[in-house]
């Protein structure tokens, strides 16, 4: 009996497996055609492009005067170059490999309207079309399903990398850059006090405080501090107004940075307590950024001792 009992079981389950096999297998549609998802749409004709994940992050892009910029942070300028190549990707989409056509099965493809990979929903002159990207039955392969129909399909013409949420993919994250050697004298002043700092024959002086005999300038600290400050990546931007919350009326830390030509003046702000960023603006943009904690952590919490090195036993001797 219980050898004839395991024998139904095994052969349910051998049932199961093919069932699935049969009903999840990509099929051609209508004797192998490849049908355009999109066939009355053009990349060109796309005007805006919203990406969400599912972790709950979301990218807004919107084309305005011919360029594709991020409408929630100040219409800050994303790389159209990426934004047209996912766009390319999208438009030529077909319908050639059928997976499913039933409600029933979206969810399990990861395709459903409350569970899926990626949501993308873009707007063109004809319309708004949602668009789900779902599981990858194999390496560079998705299920997609277009927003109000049954049937899902498989493309291995997109993944889910080509349609990330975060900013990093979509915008040069290079906030600010200047260039180290031109950098004469700079100034870092934050809730430790304030310290000025000159460029001279051996590398890097600190003229305030006034170091005491005998004690040693941490060039390499200085270097660091400086690196740090000349070179400013993207966190997130958040646009061209100044908000109170951004705490810049009473920084956590500024950097002046003097060149020969001019001055660049680097100011942080208030700290994101969820994710411990810093509101950051430079004198030579526009734009009030988010970037990391551990870029800037030098910045706001160096102090004296950071850059000063305690004086040898051979120099206390000297004295």
């Amino acid at each position: 009996m219980i050898k004839n009992h395991h024998k139904i079981l095994a052969t349910v389950l051998v049932a199961q497996i093919a069932l699935s096999v049969v009903v999840f297998w990509p099929r051609p549609t209508t004797a192998g055609q490849q049908e355009p998802l999109f066939p009355d749409l053009a990349k060109e004709d796309v005007t805006s492009l919203t990406i969400e994940d599912d972790q709950g992050n979301r990218i807004a892009l919107q084309k305005v005067t011919g360029e594709w910029v991020m409408p929630d942070a100040g219409e800050y300028p994303a790389q159209s170059e990426e934004v047209e190549a996912l766009l390319e990707k999208l438009t030529a989409l077909t319908t050639g490999q059928l997976v499913t056509r039933s409600d029933t099965s979206h969810k399990r493809l990861r395709v459903a309207a409350n569970d899926f990979a990626r949501r993308i929903e873009f707007e063109s002159s004809g319309g708004t079309e949602t668009l789900y990207i779902g599981s990858s039955p194999q390496y560079g392969s998705v299920h997609f399903r277009l927003e109000g129909e049954s049937e899902a399909y498989l493309t291995s013409q997109l993944t889910t990398w080509d349609v990330n949420a975060s900013t990093s993919t979509w915008i040069d994250t290079s906030y600010h850059s200047v260039q180290q050697d031109d950098v004469a004298r700079f100034t870092l002043e934050n809730a430790n006090g304030t310290f000025v700092f000159e460029r001279d024959d051996d590398g890097w002086a600190m003229v305030e405080p006034e170091m005491a005999e005998g004690e040693v300038l941490n060039k390499t600290q200085v270097e660091a501090v400086l690196r740090r400050a000349a070179a400013v990546t993207i966190k997130s931007p958040l646009g061209v107004e100044e908000k109170a919350a951004y705490g810049l009326d009473d920084p956590t830390a500024e950097v002046i940075m003097e060149t020969g030509d001019g001055t660049v003046t680097l100011t942080l702000g208030s700290k994101d307590e969820d994710d411990g960023s810093y509101v950051v603006k430079s004198s030579e943009s526009a734009y009030y950024v988010h970037v990391s904690m551990n870029s800037v952590t030098a910045l706001v919490q160096n102090d004296r001792d950071a850059f000063v090195d305690e004086p040898t036993p051979e120099a206390e001797s000297d004295s």
